[in-house]
């Protein structure tokens, strides 16, 4: 393989899926653990859907929505910082990201501001089935939230100090692969929780 070909290979215009393969292992992975948990939900859901519907009734829908825009949005600012850093301009590429940092950061606060009235009102993990699902599949997205801002910024990082080009950005397609893949995730979760009933 010669050192043009090898450079096009890892290039934006592969045909491939992109970002490193090992991206993809561990995307795969990790949604086969949500698959795993959705399920284990669902199966739970259908022997005691009169818990669920009534507890589901007491979570606040209006933060959910605001959720779904916000990783919505931050998805559309990364296709965006992928498109720039395509045409070789990093700063612009920069900007991007932290601005789908700054929606992840809304995810946050917003998702904070849930959980502390739930533990305001006495709810935890041993409340009943239903609250036990809800805060260990919505905790376990926030961690991976928090993981795709981290993973971001250390793109936007290098990407600041000019380490992608038009012709080499395949850390960018990996960390926006990262991102959407959390934003799939809660666009299952928010309906399965929220919304199902």
């Amino acid at each position: 393989m010669t050192a043009t070909t090898a450079t096009i290979g890892c290039s934006s215009q592969s045909k491939y899926p992109s970002g490193d393969l090992a991206i993809w292992v561990f995307i795969l992975a990790e949604l086969l653990v949500f698959g795993i948990f959705f399920a284990v939900y669902a199966f739970a859901r259908m022997n005691n859907v009169e818990l669920f519907n009534e507890f589901q009734q007491h979570l606040d829908l209006n933060a959910a929505l605001i959720n779904t825009w916000a990783l919505i949005t931050s998805s559309y600012f990364v296709v965006r910082a992928v498109a720039a850093i395509k045409e070789g301009n990093s700063q612009l590429c920069v900007r991007w990201l932290l601005a789908a940092i700054a929606m992840g950061a809304v995810f946050l606060v917003v998702k904070s501001g849930e959980y502390a009235h739930h533990f305001g009102q006495g709810i935890n993990l041993s409340t009943n089935s239903f609250y036990m699902f809800y805060l260990s599949l919505t905790f376990f997205h926030f961690m991976h939230v928090i993981m795709g801002m981290v993973i971001l910024a250390a793109v936007a990082i290098k990407a600041h100090q000019g380490g992608y080009s038009a012709s080499d950005n395949t850390g960018v397609h990996t960390g926006a692969s990262y991102w959407h893949m959390v934003d799939l995730v809660w666009l299952i979760l928010f309906p399965l929780v929220y919304v199902m009933r």
